[in-house]
């Protein structure tokens, strides 16, 4: 019985943490490149907020943020490893992915800490989703594709490792 009980009470606390994850109001997508360096943005997928055409969009309220571990190339720019704001503006034919300095919490959109501005390829998907969904696609050995769906639309920018 002693036993028993030491299991379970090991597997609540086990269990907690994976909880407590699930109900956070940030979600987490990853990119590992090759040689071990990591793309990482954290970001709040808005339920029941959807983009508007051409004005600047912050899901659920916040901007994204985005941790990289190498330098990187985007859009052309290049971006110093570390941490940084990402913005888009959804249009109807294209989307731009805005790249910002300012991490400050809470702080308002500022364009003139913008780094880059990079146009996104767009497309529709099969199945509309309610909330934003962020993920990274592995490309090659230093790309990562981001990518980002929002009811029928899919966004998509390459980032690249220098």
């Amino acid at each position: 019985m002693r036993l028993l009980t030491s299991c379970l009470l090991g597997l609540l606390v086990w269990t907690s943490p994976v909880v407590a994850q699930q109900n956070s109001q940030t979600a987490t997508a990853v990119c590992t490149f090759d040689d071990g360096r990591q793309l990482t943005l954290q970001y709040n997928p808005g339920k029941g907020q959807e983009p508007r055409n051409g004005k600047l969009w912050e899901p659920g309220g916040a901007a994204m943020i985005l941790f990289a571990s190498a330098a990187l190339t985007v859009g052309g720019s290049s971006i110093e490893g570390g941490a940084y704001s990402v913005y888009t503006i959804p249009d109807k034919k294209q989307w731009t992915l805005i790249v910002n300095k300012n991490v400050t919490p809470g702080s308002k959109y500022d364009a003139s800490q913008d780094i880059t501005h990079v146009p996104m390829d767009t497309g529709e998907i099969d199945q509309p989703v309610k909330e934003l969904q962020v993920s990274f696609a592995h490309m090659a050995p230093k790309v990562c594709s981001l990518r980002m769906y929002i009811g029928k639309i899919g966004a998509f920018a390459d980032i690249k490792e220098q």
